[in-house]
């Protein structure tokens, strides 16, 4: 921030397109930048007093005159009203919203070499996934882990907001992010495909109907869908009846009673995990 009143706070600079957001930090404007899957209009660079700046910011600056974006180099206070305070690494950019893709247009994935292709897939379903956090750290874990695809309910869940890109490092803007509003019907036809679908559980004992066994007993033999569960309510019962099995995280020690489950995001990386070590002991 500088010294002085100053005479910026300039309100033309704060009219926005009609229907723009506010993306913030590096990651999300740089990925978003560099992969121009969305309208952009402005990148905003917090101002620099005296010396070149950041390395970086002039990086984000050559990247957006590329694309033909203009850049407005502003004080830092601007960049908070402009991101309502959050934290922005002095960059801010207004783009168009990212849509979630609708699985009709989606384009089947190869399924690579042979036999090991098809039986590597792996897609992550979210039911009902509603905070921002958890939404871009379950796309960060996802992205980083090998998931091949990402499938959303279409009710009751968070859309791709700037809080979800800046949550999940900017994998937000690389990741295709696919929406149904029929999740069952969508598991029912995978599995008619051949395909498994497992659903996760924090509490074994809420289960009825389908078998629960520990992640790190399940075998990965084929294409598999790995359904998460809401922050609050986990599963609904119509989701778990669409699951083989349910897998759980067992504990490490005897839990105090309300503090007995992981946050969803954290609980899918490990299950994630569990599964993709499979990978590397399957060449055989």
């Amino acid at each position: 921030a500088g010294k002085g009143k100053g005479p910026e706070r300039n309100p033309l600079l704060l009219e926005r397109t009609k229907g723009s957001e506010i993306l913030f930090g590096t990651a999300p404007c740089w990925l978003a930048l560099s992969r121009a899957r969305r309208a952009l209009f402005r990148l905003f660079l917090k101002e620099q007093r005296g010396g070149s700046g950041r390395p970086l910011r002039a990086e984000l600056a050559l990247q957006a005159a590329a694309r033909g974006v203009p850049v407005l180099h502003v004080p830092g206070r601007a960049l908070d009203t402009l991101c309502r305070g959050r934290p922005h690494q002095g960059v801010c950019l207004e783009a168009a919203p990212l849509p979630f893709r609708s699985l009709r247009d989606a384009e089947e994935p190869r399924l690579g070499d042979g036999e090991s292709g098809r039986r590597q897939l792996l897609w992550l379903v979210l039911e009902h996934i509603q905070d921002p956090m958890n939404l871009g750290a379950l796309l960060r874990s996802a992205y980083f882990l090998g998931v091949d695809r990402v499938v959303t309910s279409h009710s009751n869940s968070c859309p791709l907001t700037p809080i979800v890109s800046k949550a999940s490092a900017g994998a937000m803007e690389v990741f295709d992010v696919y929406s149904t509003d029929d999740l069952q019907g969508f598991l029912k036809a995978k599995s008619a495909e051949g395909w498994e679908v497992v659903g996760t559980v924090s509490r074994p004992e809420d289960v009825e109907d389908v078998p629960v066994i520990s992640c790190s007993e399940f075998q990965w033999d084929k294409p598999l869908i790995v359904v998460i569960g809401s922050e609050g309510e986990g599963l609904s019962l119509e989701t778990q009846l669409q699951c083989q099995q349910m897998l759980a995280i067992p504990p490490g020690r005897a839990l105090h009673p309300g503090i007995d489950s992981l946050n969803v995001s954290v609980a899918a990386g490990i299950v994630l995990h569990s599964i993709c070590s499979q990978k590397r002991r399957h060449g055989d």
